[in-house]
């Protein structure tokens, strides 16, 4: 059983406003850090850590949305073809964890190694990100989306509904980078908002399922949330007052970083 000592609490206090001030800050990726940190740095149980982080990340960004609603246009097209995909392989994938009951350990270990490379996937991703769309023209007029678009987008929510579900991660950072690739001329405001409202439900899906399979810690939880609430409105509050490039350099060296811990765990 994992530590529930004062320095403990405070510790997912202090990292619960971090993370809150970074998905604040930037709408996107952040929660890819939650799930390691809670693994390698408080000793929760991968499984919990996935859980947990789902109903976290659901709440966070919910909490956050509103800004991008407000600034950023959501291309409903593109939500519904990522959602056609990404729900049923979320529910898909919760119903082999409650019949299937997998070995644990080997489960955890794969959580383990998968997170990892996942992680540094997105921490390149991050790298990546101004070069992608500085190679892109995009304009503000309605666009055409193909049958190949819309096949791939279905896809591409296939695959982040499984990884939400076994490692909490992939709807938000790998997501938005394959958006970039599959709509260069669609705005980036409107790609943003895109994959921000698609996240919120399919991770709050995923985080009841793993509810109900006992797989989430209330406590922790909580103490996440305790600190994320602050962290959030004091990083809307902020936001567009720190350079683009610098907030996402430095979340892909945290995201390298956490992958370089639940390697070495």
């Amino acid at each position: 059983m994992y530590s529930h000592s004062l320095s403990w609490s405070l510790g997912l206090v202090t990292s619960g406003a971090m993370i809150g001030f970074l998905v604040g800050l930037t709408g996107v990726g952040a929660g890819s850090v939650t799930t390691s940190l809670l693994i390698s740095a408080f000793g929760v149980p991968p499984s919990a850590a996935v859980g947990t982080d789902l109903l976290f990340a659901a709440l966070t960004k919910s909490t956050a949305a509103w800004r991008f609603q407000k600034f950023a246009s959501i291309d409903w097209t593109v939500l519904r073809w990522l959602s056609a995909g990404s729900l049923p392989a979320t529910l898909a994938t919760l119903a082999w964890l409650q019949w299937a009951h997998p070995d644990t350990v080997a489960l955890a270990q794969f959580i383990r190694k998968a997170l990892a490379i996942i992680l540094i996937f997105s921490a390149f991703a991050n790298f990546a990100f101004p070069w992608l769309v500085r190679r892109n023209t995009r304009s503000d007029a309605a666009i055409q989306i193909s049958g190949r678009q819309k096949a791939l987008t279905l896809c591409l929510g296939l695959l982040i509904g499984v990884m939400v579900v076994l490692t909490s991660v992939g709807a938000g950072a790998i997501g938005m980078v394959v958006l970039l690739l599959l709509f260069p001329t669609m705005p980036l405001k409107r790609l943003i908002g895109t994959d921000i409202v698609h996240a919120i439900p399919l991770t709050l899906v995923a985080g009841l399922g793993h509810l109900s399979l006992g797989t989430i810690d209330g406590r922790v939880l909580g103490l996440l949330l305790l600190g994320s609430i602050p962290g959030i409105a004091l990083g809307v509050r902020v936001t567009g007052s720190a350079p683009d490039w610098i907030v996402r350099n430095g979340l892909a060296v945290v995201l390298l970083l956490a992958a370089v811990l639940l390697l070495m765990k």
